[in-house]
């Protein structure tokens, strides 16, 4: 059977983000079963009152879902004053446990409202993440990061972060070279780390011609080859204190951090569509050794890349 997956529309929901939803999952060539319901099966009001939103579906949908999505909402109650109707609440409490929940952008405010988010770590937009804090006191929010897995609940940050959560999804589900597809279907980056911070208003930096892109690139044609930071700041021409801030600006992450998990992101292609014994996975994805990929791999997706190998190879392609 195909993955059935239900987005939830509530009053004030954000176009953008349920679109999101039905864009990613409806890229992978049938995988996904998708539907949209509202909680009584009547339209909802959209973000800004700026139009309608009609679902053929209500909320006795979601005893049927694998994976219910709630996109953000810019009002309601959950919003201002930290409650949801009891219907709505009384229904993802009886889902949560069987079906995943995940929450984009300030979805997770509806998630916090019902109760399902209590004593557990989550994120939603950093411009939100004051009056989430205040509403919901006993969620453990970390506004910076991209998207959160806490296994049967995930929570994203907004917008483009909803993308990489539902490409991440999608990869658990189904393996990287379906992610990828749907990613390029998309026009969307393939892959960023959900640990990765958000982009956050700051002050425009310094020398703005000066950036990682070209190098980024670069290494990513030669994970195979011994690269480490002083490389890649000779690459951009400069200073590895300057290439190194540079870098986290534009990637939320260190260059160590990155390189790591493009080799990991590498790996993982190779032991889905290739038969390379895993020595040669770890030569050509710039581990070395099997043993260096194997930690890695296994503090990446928690198992080891023959166990990886037999799962992704029997979903990839059925």
């Amino acid at each position: 059977m195909k993955h059935r997956v239900v987005i939830l529309a509530l009053d004030h929901v954000v176009p953008m983000d349920m679109g999101t939803a039905m864009q990613v999952f409806g890229s992978t060539d049938g995988r996904y079963h998708v539907r949209i319901c509202t909680p009584d099966g009547l339209p909802v009001t959209a973000e800004y009152g700026m139009c309608q939103i009609s679902a053929p579906y209500d909320l006795a949908i979601l005893d049927d879902a694998d994976t219910v999505v709630i996109p953000g909402i810019h009002g309601g109650s959950p919003f201002t004053d930290g409650t949801i109707h009891p219907l709505v609440r009384e229904k993802l409490r009886a889902v949560a446990g069987k079906a995943r929940l995940l929450s984009i952008c300030t979805g997770a405010f509806a998630l916090a409202a019902a109760g399902l988010l209590d004593g557990r770590p989550a994120t939603t937009h950093w411009r939100h993440a004051a009056r989430f804090a205040e509403l919901y006191p006993n969620v453990k929010l970390d506004p910076d990061v991209l998207f959160v897995d806490d296994g049967d609940i995930l929570t994203s940050a907004g917008v483009t972060a909803g993308v990489d959560l539902c490409l991440h999804v999608v990869r658990k589900d189904f393996g990287t070279e379906v992610a990828n597809h749907a990613a390029r279907r998309c026009v969307a980056p393939a892959w960023r780390d959900g640990g990765q911070a958000q982009f956050i208003e700051r002050p425009v930096p310094h020398d703005p011609d000066l950036t990682t892109t070209a190098t980024r690139a670069w290494v990513q044609q030669r994970l195979a080859e011994p690269i480490d930071l002083s490389t890649m700041a000779t690459h951009a021409r400069m200073s590895v204190r300057t290439f190194t801030r540079r870098f986290r600006d534009e990637t939320g992450l260190s260059p160590g951090q990155w390189l790591i998990w493009q080799r990991v992101e590498r790996a993982r292609q190779l032991l889905e569509s290739t038969d390379l014994p895993v020595d040669r996975v770890a030569a050509e994805s710039g581990f070395g050794t099997a043993t260096a990929m194997r930690q890695h791999l296994h503090a990446t997706v928690g198992v080891s890349p023959s166990a990886y190998r037999r799962t992704f190879r029997g979903v990839a392609n059925p």
